[in-house]
């Protein structure tokens, strides 16, 4: 038998040591979590994207009855860039979300597995890592470079 070990990296640090570029992704980030629809959860997600231009592209949590349906945050503005067939990059991605009282919340809240996946491979096309920014109430933000971070053992599929 052999162990492997994998190691991760993350930075946590406070949202006014952030540039003004993340900072402003971040408030997008919160400004997308109030119009989710979560009838279901009351759990409202926010995403931002960054691409490389300085646009901001905007996705939050859009839920459904039937629940598999329904689609995160990270996905809806990660196929959002992705439908308009750019060839641009994405530099970073920032996720918040709030409850139904509208508090944000005090944890970091880290994408699924479904929404990292689709964040490796929109990393894995452009050849260049995206840097994914966490916040929580307390303004403090995790960061990671590279999806590998948070997904280190990634699915690629081999042609």
């Amino acid at each position: 038998m052999k162990q492997i070990k994998i190691d991760t990296l993350f930075t946590s640090i406070h949202l006014s040591e952030l540039s003004e570029q993340e900072q402003i992704l971040i408030k997008a980030c919160k400004e997308a979590s109030i119009n989710a629809y979560a009838p279901y959860s009351n759990f409202h997600v926010g995403a931002s994207l960054l691409i490389e231009d300085g646009e901001i592209i905007l996705g939050n949590n859009q839920e459904n009855a039937a629940f598999p349906s329904g689609l995160c945050a990270e996905r809806v503005a990660l196929f959002h860039f992705g439908s308009r067939n750019s060839n641009k990059s994405i530099k970073a991605i920032a996720i918040c979300a709030q409850n139904s009282n509208g508090k944000f919340t005090d944890d970091f809240i880290v994408p699924c597995g479904g929404c990292l996946q689709v964040m490796s491979e929109f990393q894995m096309k452009q050849k260049e890592k995206i840097k994914v920014l966490l916040y929580r109430a307390d303004e403090e933000v995790m960061l990671g470079v590279g999806i590998e971070n948070f997904l280190p053992l990634q699915f690629i599929l081999k042609k």
